[in-house]
């Protein structure tokens, strides 16, 4: 499903959003030194990407960054959303992009399971039975969380177009995501970009 290239290493000329929003990751969301992640392995270096999907400058960046990555891939899609909650706040950055350039695009929340009382969904959020979306998840390590959120995207009628993460750890969680879901998964940034070899 092509090179394996981050939308950062594959812009051409270096976007001003794409390389502050590296430096920013770098700055806040890079936590060196020894760390269990929640696959159980263990690493140098964590990436918590929650610091930047969160930050008052950063935000607005990954929503745009997203955008413009998707895009440049050609997706076709109106709905983002992925397992809460490393998902949510890029879904919601990426809505309020999108509406900020007159787009109309719709967020989602997928819960690790069910709900047992209400409606008793797992998807949350505007409908997306029948709808193309992208499923979303900020770093993964296995695939899991995000091949979680599409079957509960499938679950729900939606059509999924493509995964999106912001940062590829290169741990495999790209190849898996393609192998099982069968959709291309695309990243903003490699951990070479960040310096992370």
């Amino acid at each position: 499903m092509g090179p394996m290239t981050s939308y950062a290493s594959a812009t051409p000329g270096a976007d001003p959003e794409v390389s502050r929003l590296c430096e920013l990751i770098d700055q806040h969301a890079v936590v060196r030194g020894r760390v269990t992640l929640s696959s159980g392995k263990e690493a140098d270096y964590y990436v918590d990407l929650r610091r930047v999907t969160l930050h008052h400058e950063a935000a607005p960046l990954v929503g745009r960054v997203m955008l413009k990555m998707l895009d440049a891939a050609g997706i076709d899609y109106s709905a983002v959303g992925g397992l809460t909650m490393g998902a949510d706040p890029v879904g919601t950055a990426m809505l309020h992009a999108a509406s900020a350039q007159g787009r109309g695009l719709d967020a989602f929340v997928v819960r690790k399971a069910a709900k047992s009382y209400g409606m008793g969904r797992q998807v949350e959020g505007p409908s997306i039975e029948g709808r193309k979306v992208v499923v979303l998840e900020d770093t993964s390590t296995t695939g899991g969380s995000a091949l979680q959120a599409v079957e509960g995207v499938r679950a729900a009628g939606g059509d999924v177009q493509a995964v999106a993460v912001i940062v590829d750890r290169d741990t495999g969680a790209k190849e898996k995501i393609e192998a099982e879901a069968g959709v291309p998964c695309f990243y903003a940034y490699s951990k070479q970009d960040l310096g992370l070899e």
